[in-house]
């Protein structure tokens, strides 16, 4: 998952608000309200975010449609996991503390939060004995 460029971050950020699919159009009449852009730069920008799967295109009519298929957070999870790939095993538990240095108070507390949570599912997961298909 690549990172995103400041024009495709705006259309992102566009999609997450709107509340249904949205048109060429609609996202060009939206973004060209702030900055100056011609249609076929945001036609250009939704087709490539349709071909790195990050939008899907709904064909309506004569006009096609577009949604985001994962939510902000879910995103920038995916950016922040294929950043700390491109780190070794050393360099990735580095880059981790770094990053958590970097937090403040709430995000730390949510961190805490999540690993917690994920232990406990891992630890009921563990001691839960299987299923076997065998009724008693």
């Amino acid at each position: 998952m690549a990172a995103l460029g400041e024009l495709e971050r705006a259309v992102m950020d566009h999609l997450w608000a709107s509340t249904e699919p949205q048109t060429v159009r609609q996202v060009h009449e939206a973004l060209s309200s702030r900055r100056s852009l011609a249609y076929t730069t945001v036609m250009t920008v939704l087709q490539r975010l349709a071909k790195k799967n990050l939008v899907i295109q709904q064909r309506d009519d004569r006009a096609h449609r577009y949604l985001p298929v994962h939510g902000r957070e879910e995103l920038v999870a995916g950016l922040m996991v294929d950043a700390l790939d491109q780190a070794d095993s050393r360099g990735r538990t580095a880059a981790l503390v770094h990053f958590v240095g970097r937090v403040g108070a709430d995000e730390a507390a949510a961190l805490r939060e999540a690993l917690a949570a994920l232990e406990a599912k891992e630890a009921d997961t563990s001691t839960t004995p299987e299923h076997d298909g065998r009724t008693s």
